[in-house]
């Protein structure tokens, strides 16, 4: 059974950093997808970035350039950098791995997210 396993949320002012960790373990599959997304308040989950197993990253618009996303195949981990906080990057980040199918499509498994609070 997948389990991801999220840390390093907290508190911080804006214009500063943090680095969130997730945990994988349990996957079956080399070729996952890994990603972080968020949830703001009364908003829709939405993705942050991706990265392939290969290490391709690909990053919402509005994020590109302030976050860095990184994963470590052996350790069977990913990092999210987050540069330059702004009070609206606050919200629950979520940990993703998507494994393929057989069949062509992809499983998702999630954790239970991690608190993100930028104040202004």
């Amino acid at each position: 059974q997948v389990q991801l396993v999220e840390s390093g949320g907290g508190l911080v002012q804006a214009g500063g950093s943090l680095r969130l960790s997730c945990a994988a373990s349990g996957s079956t599959s080399s070729i996952n997808e890994m990603a972080w997304y968020r949830q703001a308040p009364g908003n829709q989950r939405e993705l942050v970035a991706g990265i392939s197993h290969e290490g391709r990253a690909h990053y919402a618009v509005s994020l590109k350039g302030r976050f860095t996303i990184s994963r470590d195949n052996f350790k069977n981990t990913v990092a999210l950098q987050m540069n330059s906080l702004m009070p609206r990057d606050t919200g629950v980040y979520y940990c993703n791995e998507a494994v393929p199918t057989s069949v062509g499509t992809w499983l998702d498994y999630w954790g239970k997210g991690t608190q993100v609070t930028v104040s202004s």
